[in-house]
């Protein structure tokens, strides 16, 4: 949507999908507007998700979600909800480059670091274990 009246809507979203779909596209990131000045967005956690959701139900096509998706069990929650098939992180990326490997600690997994960071992994730091709140 462009949050406009006369603007893009999420019908036209969906009608998009559905011919990108119908052209061989694989997948839609799921976005809005954000560029006039007459918008008024709710800005909140995952509020981009709804949309995610109707393009996927009303379009089959899979899709990505945005919009403050921030935390990990946030992330999956929206993933095992069925609500978007996949997951875009910004700005929790642009605050911490490392948001994959804590998310994936806070959800219990241990995923390899690749060789050349294995120092930086925080079960080798000696006498501290893993990062609080990771």
């Amino acid at each position: 949507t462009d949050w406009v009246e006369g603007g893009w809507t999420p019908d036209d979203t969906v009608a998009f999908a559905r011919a990108i779909k119908a052209l061989g596209c694989d997948f839609i990131d799921v976005s809005s507007g954000g560029m006039d000045p007459r918008q008024q967005i709710r800005i909140g956690p995952g509020y981009h998700v709804p949309f995610a959701e109707r393009v996927k139900r009303e379009s089959g096509l899979p899709t990505i979600a945005v919009g403050l998706i921030t935390g990990a069990r946030q992330a999956e929650d929206i993933l095992t909800a069925g609500q978007a098939d996949m997951i875009a992180i910004g700005r929790a990326l642009m605050d911490d480059p490392h948001w994959a490997w804590h998310a994936a600690a806070e959800l219990g997994e241990d995923i390899a670091y690749p060789s050349q960071y294995v120092r930086a992994h925080p079960a080798g730091w000696p006498g501290a274990g893993r990062r609080s709140g990771a």
